[in-house]
This record gives structure tokens, C-alpha cells and sequence, in this order.
């Protein structure tokens, strides 16, 4: 068997490279891979080299959204095996931690993230993966979907952070990947009017497809006039940020009705963002945000598996392996284009 990486070699270069084959310990699984996900983040390390404090130093292999096949199992593996389709949830935690201990194992401080660097991600052949953080997929689902869990992960753990209930309003700003899975996650916990903000008509024309009640244009429209008019100015029971853009941040709280909920998704380039807390407080709303998931996968791939979920429609664009510098370059230049881009492993 022969092993191939792709590597960011410096900001915006990538190349393939022959690699060993990863070493099986006693309870990993070795998974060929058949689809990895673009994910934003994968974008932003390539563009910037860095995100907040996590800098590439020297060349670093991309990708955390993925699914494949077992080859090979470990000895001490109980619950899978050889010819199981599984998608990985990409982080490796210390399970002896606080955090750990009681759940919220993504605020694992020892936490091990698939292409957050040190860690190398999964844009590879294949891969050497722990049994308990691969999770077995139903055979109605594909690979591809598979390698979707994880944006959805997000998604849905943004409407439980928000506490998204059947009847609520919820506003979304920003119709990128998260901001349509958070959508998808939504309908699926009963929200009944959902409102989807983004500048680019081909995001919110899907968003419109995937269920949005209403979609607004944000470059054409007045986003506070609109959501007047349609919450009769009581603003929404929960508001999701997912652009992760300073603006967006700051219209949340002028955007959620008394006593509501704002759930912060987006990671915004700065560090220090003006935000009226006035608001807030008259309001008595409540402020929730969202690091990666926990506790999710399972219940995600059942929605997907029972139809309750449809995670397909949100795959705008694929590449093949051997493309994958080409892809990272258009998924770069056709922004307006890409609503979510995957690479499929050969």
C-alpha cells in the first residue's frame, strides 16, 4: 500500500508527498480514506498561516472533515472492524481531565485536533485513528456525508448551546457551511421560523432550499429593518453568528428578543470587538458560545440515517486528490461560487 499526504508547503502552496504508512497502536484502526471536507479553517491556515494562536510552522498536511473504510484493526479493538465505514471525530482528548471527566471534553486543554497545528490533519491515504473516536456509519450513508458529520456537529451544537426548541424564531447570520448546517440543525429541533443573513445570493438561494422561512440579502436590504418587520420588532428567541465577522458579532444584540438567546459560532479576526452589553442587560438575554462539539456524532449520523437530517444538499463542489492545490485555489477565488467544497481520496 502506498501512502500520499498533501502538504502546505507555505501560504498558498501545496504539494503531494510519498509518507510511510502510520504505525497501528493496540486500540487504533487504520481507515483508508475516501472524502476529506474544505473546511474554512483549512482556508484560513493556508491564506494567513496561523489562526489566533495556532501557527504552522514548517509544512503542515490540512483536513479534518473526513470518512473512510477500516483495512486494518488494532489488537485491542473491540467494536469495530475490517470493512466498517466510519467518519472520524478529529479531536484525541486526555480523557483524565476535568473536563473529560465531566463530558465537556472539547474544552480538553491536552486536546489532540486534526489540523491545528502541531497536529498534522487527514488530507492522506490513510490513516491511523483511536477506535472510540470512529464512529460507525449505517450503509445508507456514504462516505461523502460521512465526512460531513463533523461540520453538522458544529451545527447542532449551536442549536442545543442555544437551546433551540419546536415553535422558536431563530435568526442566523452568515450562510456559509456552519452557517447551513446550523439551519439544517434547527428545522431538525423544531424552530419554525428561520431567518438566514448573508451578502452572497447564491449561499442564501440555498439556504432557501434547505428550509430557511426567510432569507435576507444584506447587501441590499437593511438587516434591522427587515427583522422588525418580520418579528413585529420583538426581535428572535435565538440569534446564531456563524460568519464570524466583527460587524455580524455586533448586531446580535439589537437582533434577539427579551429575555433570547445569542449563541457566537464565527471566530472574528479581532480579538476585541465593540458589543453594546446595554442591550443585553435590558434584555436579560443570554450569551452562549460554541467551541468545536462533544457528545454529537452519534446522534448527528442517526439524523442523517432516519432522513431527519438531508446533510448531502449542502456539497457544491468536488476534486479529485491529485487536484487538491487546485481545489484549495478555487474554493480561494470563487467564494461567491463554492458553498461547500470536499475532495475525494483515491
Amino acid at each position: 500500500m502506498k501512502n500520499r499526504a498533501a502538504y502546505m508547503t507555505g501560504l498558498n502552496k501545496i504539494e503531494i508527498r510519498d509518507i510511510d504508512m502510520p504505525k497501528l497502536r493496540e486500540k487504533d484502526v487504520l481507515v483508508k480514506l475516501e472524502y476529506v471536507g474544505i473546511c474554512g479553517s483549512d482556508v484560513h491556515y493556508l491564506e494567513n498561516g496561523k489562526i489566533g494562536d495556532f501557527v504552522v510552522d514548517g509544512d503542515f498536511i490540512l483536513g479534518h472533515e473526513c470518512a473512510g473504510t477500516i483495512i486494518e484493526t488494532g489488537k485491542d479493538v473491540q467494536n469495530l472492524k475490517v470493512g466498517d465505514k466510519v467518519a472520524l471525530e478529529p479531536g484525541i482528548t486526555c480523557g483524565q481531565c476535568e473536563f473529560c471527566k465531566t463530558g465537556r471534553y472539547n474544552l480538553c486543554p491536552d486536546v489532540e485536533f486534526l489540523a491545528t497545528p502541531p497536529y498534522h490533519g487527514s488530507l492522506m491515504n490513510y490513516i491511523a485513528f483511536p477506535e472510540n473516536m470512529c464512529f460507525k456509519l449505517p450503509n445508507n450513508i456514504t462516505a461523502k456525508e460521512g465526512a460531513l458529520v463533523e461540520p453538522l456537529a458544529v451545527g447542532m451544537h449551536a442549536a442545543i448551546q442555544g437551546g433551540v426548541r419546536l415553535g422558536d424564531s431563530v435568526i442566523i447570520l452568515g450562510a456559509g457551511t456552519i452557517g447551513l448546517v446550523t439551519l439544517l440543525a434547527c428545522k431538525a429541533y423544531g424552530a419554525t421560523e428561520i431567518t438566514i443573513v448573508d451578502v452572497l445570493p447564491k449561499r442564501l438561494d440555498f439556504a432557501k432550499k434547505l428550509g430557511a422561512t426567510t432569507v435576507i440579502n444584506a447587501a441590499e436590504a437593511d438587516v434591522f429593518s427587515e427583522i422588525d418587520k418580520l418579528t413585529d420588532k420583538k426581535g428572535a428567541d435565538i440569534v446564531i453568528e456563524t460568519a464570524g465577522a466583527a460587524k455580524t458579532i455586533s448586531q446580535t444584540p439589537y437582533l434577539v428578543k427579551n429575555g433570547g438567546t445569542i449563541v457566537l459560532v464565527g471566530l472574528a479576526p479581532q480579538d476585541i470587538i465593540e458589543f453594546n452589553f446595554a442591550k443585553i442587560m435590558a434584555k436579560e438575554a443570554q450569551i452562549k458560545s460554541v467551541f468545536r462539539y462533544r457528545n454529537i456524532y452519534p446522534t448527528a449520523i442517526k439524523a442523517i440515517s432516519k432522513g431527519i437530517i438531508d446533510i448531502s444538499g449542502i456539497v457544491t463542489h468536488e476534486f479529485d486528490f491529485e487536484d487538491s492545490a487546485k481545489a484549495f485555489d478555487y474554493v480561494i477565488n470563487n467564494k461567491q461560487e463554492v458553498v461547500k467544497a470536499v475532495i475525494k481520496i483515491d
